[in-house]
């Protein structure tokens, strides 16, 4: 064989070896990008990727019963009694950091206050400037949720805001005036007692009759409502009590109404 024949031949042979290990190579590398941008986070061409929130594990912290004031030790729920006028309740434990030790036999000692707020107006405005509200009455029931299926009703408030404040606040017909300087309804501490052993919650519904003012300093555009507004409380077994009862309160719905309570006039 000549020299020139054997140069054509290696050099045959080395052309169809570069043919052959293309397709690997390629094919190759078409995995390493693959696979680069299935990262997490990485963003292939012309596509995105979203990288999920892995799902919280259960523990040992797990709300019995939902109820963000027993968590946070206080909680502020609005109403909207008119375009851009707020009812305002704010409730608070006496105690925050010890809410955990509200067990049906402990005794649970809360506070709470009533103001409202017109979002039309500044907040330094005079009063002639703002639409009054006034509240007549105010009444706070109970309804427990306990791991026997029973319900009680066990927490009663009830009280005309005009006999809660010291005389000289700002009153009329109406009630109490609550957007004025002197700071609304204020009631420092009241206190559930004793429970049913089994409760693991409790709803209290706030009922307030109010007057609304529709145009500011207008004593003719006043108008009634019944604000209503719902606060679920988590109750702790007391110590010795059956561990069961916490895991019977997963159970309970998140909205803090208690079976069979509504609002009848759409607000809350």
């Amino acid at each position: 064989m000549s020299p020139t024949t054997r140069r054509r031949l290696r050099a045959s042979a080395l052309a169809l070896s570069l043919t052959l290990a293309a397709p690997v190579s390629l094919t190759g590398c078409a995995q390493v990008a693959q696979a680069i941008n299935s990262l997490p986070g990485q963003v292939g061409a012309g596509s995105s990727v979203v990288v999920a929130t892995p799902v919280p594990q259960a523990t040992d912290d797990a709300r019995p019963f939902d109820s963000q004031f027993t968590y946070d030790g206080s909680v502020s729920l609005t109403s909207e009694v008119a375009d851009g006028l707020d009812l305002r309740l704010d409730v608070w434990a006496v105690e925050p950091k010890r809410t955990r030790e509200w067990t049906p036999t402990n005794e649970k000692q809360l506070g709470f206050a009533v103001n409202v707020v017109d979002r039309r107006v500044d907040e330094k405005a005079v009063l002639a400037q703002k639409r009054r509200v006034y509240v007549s009455s105010i009444s706070v029931t109970s309804q427990t949720a306990q791991t026997g299926g029973q319900v009680s009703n066990p927490f009663q408030f009830s009280a005309d805001p005009r006999t809660l404040v010291p005389s000289d606040t700002l009153r009329s017909d109406r009630g109490l005036l609550l957007n004025s300087f002197q700071g609304g309804l204020l009631v420092p501490t009241t206190s559930i007692r004793q429970l049913p052993v089994d409760t693991y919650g409790i709803t209290l519904e706030f009922a307030l009759n109010v007057a609304v003012e529709g145009a500011a300093n207008t004593d003719s555009s006043f108008s009634q409502q019944t604000v209503y507004q719902y606060l679920p409380i988590a109750i702790f077994a007391d110590e010795g009590q059956a561990a069961g009862a916490g895991q019977t309160a997963g159970t309970s719905g998140g909205s803090g109404r208690a079976p069979g309570w509504g609002q009848t006039d759409g607000q809350g």
